[in-house]
Formats: structure tokens, C-alpha cells, sequence
């Protein structure tokens, strides 16, 4: 397994939620799914997940997910992580993406909550342990409940962090208390899945994040986390700050981090294509004000 990260950042720092590339007839676009992995792995990422919530894992099927890490695989070629996003609502469908993927040579398998059905506790324990013994890979848990209805609680991760091969959480929870709970409690690698938390939950002993944003300005958020690293805490935070508007047009503006993602990979001449139905495209007042405050961002630097 290729992983540029040690056992405390296990599929390195800075990890990039990839969105899935389509042509423009909504077909998987492999050419542009490597173009650009290449693209944000030579401006600084370290890791790439893919199949995610940014990468319309709902949406695309199980074979496009397995041949999307393949060809990443190979443009990424050693030099990053691969993650690939395999939860779904069935623990059964769940297994086999996981085997897919294994044998695609993903790197890692980020696992969802199981949505819609909204399973207690003890079987949301069951369903992640059940998919972390079916493959030799490392499970990252992605814990959404504003998407899933599901939270993973403290207690829970705390027990799922005694398995050998999870090791690591996406935190969407909005519970920053609760995120340095379990981070004292346990050797989880905890990243930041909201990219205004990318900082906060670095200093409090965070493995790093998975951006949304990223695709957009993958080497700028890289340099809040080298920063921090070289002790210097103030110029880390001033890059931290000066990202806040664009992180808050990408995730906070009403659409969806994908639908934004796309509409400025597109006005920035990198492959994105359309988004799938039932998501709509930006349309061209939202990517105007989103292609402005991108130029006032990359103006400040």
C-alpha cells in the first residue's frame, strides 16, 4: 500500500475530495479524472478521496467507481494516497464496493454511515466492523449525520477505534467538542471534513482534512497546514482567514460543494463537466459571484 503518511496521518495531510469528472454528455470522464488528480497531487495534495460526497458517489455506478480508482491509481502513480468512498445504505453492497476497490488498488475505503434507514447504535458498530473484516485495507469512517440522519457517536468510535484496520474519521459532525474526545481517547487520525475546521482541528492534534475546496485551490490550504507545522502559528491562521470567503461561496452559499467545485474547475479550464441529476449546474450569476471571489482570493496573494 502506497501511503505518503505516517501512522499518526495515515493517508497523509492534506487530502482532496475529488470530484468525478463527466464529459458533456454526463458520461464518466477517466482522461479528465486524471488530468486533473495529476493536477491537484503536483499543486500539493497528498492524498485523494474519491466516490465521496464532492465526487457524486450517489450518482455513479458501481463499475464507474471501480474504474475511476484505477485510472487514478495509475496517474497518481505512487505519488498520493488513494481513498475510495464505498458506503451506502447496504451493508451487503457496502462489502462488495470495498472488495472492488481493493482490488482496483485503492489505498484506503472511506465508509459512510448507512443513510436513510438510520440504523442504533450497536448496529452501526456492526456494519462498519463487518465491512473493516472483509478487505485487508484501512477504513477512514465518514461521519456526515447531516446528511446520513446518523451520527457515530463519541462511544462508539471510541469502541471502533480497537479495530486494527480503522483508523481514521472524516469529521462532519459540527461537534468539535466531541471530535477532541475521541481524539484523546484514541489513535484515530481524525480529519477535518468542513474546510473551515481545517486549522482548529490540526492544532488540537488533527491529522489534517479532506477538502472540498481543494479542488480548486489545493496548494494555498496545503501552506495553512505546512505553515502551522513551521511553528508559525500566525501566518497559518492569516491563510486560514484569508480562504474563509471562498471556503464559505464553495459550502456555505446554498448549492451543493460539488455543484460550486465544478462550476469554477470549469470557468478555470480543469476538467469537471456537469453534475448529475438530481443535482442542477450552477448557473451564471452563482458562477460569477463564485469565479469574483475567487479572483479577490488569488488578487490577496
Amino acid at each position: 500500500m502506497t501511503t505518503p503518511g505516517s501512522s499518526a496521518t495515515p493517508f497523509g495531510r492534506a487530502l482532496c475530495a475529488m470530484i468525478t469528472p463527466f464529459t458533456g454528455t454526463g458520461a464518466l470522464d477517466l482522461d479528465g479524472a486524471q488530468r486533473l488528480a495529476d493536477h491537484l497531487v503536483s499543486a500539493g495534495c497528498e492524498g485523494l478521496v474519491l466516490s465521496g460526497t464532492t465526487g457524486e458517489s450517489p450518482t455513479t455506478t458501481d463499475a464507474e467507481k471501480t474504474a475511476l480508482v484505477t485510472a487514478v491509481r495509475e496517474a497518481v502513480d505512487g505519488r498520493a494516497s488513494v481513498v475510495a468512498g464505498v458506503g451506502t445504505f447496504d451493508t451487503r453492497h457496502t462489502v462488495e464496493l470495498a472488495l472492488a476497490a481493493e482490488k482496483a488498488g485503492a489505498d484506503g475505503l472511506l465508509v459512510v454511515s448507512p443513510y436513510y434507514s438510520r440504523p442504533p447504535q450497536d448496529a452501526l458498530e456492526a456494519h462498519f466492523r463487518e465491512v473493516a473484516d472483509a478487505s485487508g485495507l484501512p477504513l477512514m469512517l465518514y461521519d456526515i449525520p447531516g446528511r446520513t440522519g446518523t451520527r457515530i457517536e463519541p462511544t462508539t468510535m471510541i469502541r471502533l477505534a480497537g479495530h486494527p484496520r480503522i483508523v481514521a474519521v472524516k469529521d462532519c459532525s459540527y461537534d468539535f467538542l466531541a471530535a477532541q474526545k475521541v481524539l484523546a481517547a484514541t489513535e484515530l487520525a481524525y480529519y477535518a471534513g468542513c474546510d473551515e475546521h481545517n486549522l482548529a482541528l490540526y492544532a488540537v492534534g488533527g491529522a489534517g482534512y479532506v477538502s472540498t475546496v481543494a479542488n480548486v485551490i489545493p496548494a494555498q490550504l496545503r501552506a495553512v497546514l505546512d505553515a502551522f507545522e513551521a511553528g508559525d502559528t500566525p501566518v497559518s491562521a492569516r491563510l486560514q482567514q484569508r480562504a474563509t470567503p471562498l471556503v464559505e461561496s464553495v459550502t456555505a452559499s446554498g448549492l451543493p460543494g460539488t455543484v460550486t467545485a465544478k462550476a469554477l474547475l470549469t470557468r478555470l479550464g480543469l476538467p469537471a463537466g456537469p453534475v448529475r441529476p438530481p443535482l442542477l449546474p450552477a448557473d451564471r450569476e452563482a458562477t460569477d459571484e463564485l469565479m469574483a471571489v475567487y479572483g479577490e482570493f488569488v488578487g490577496a496573494g
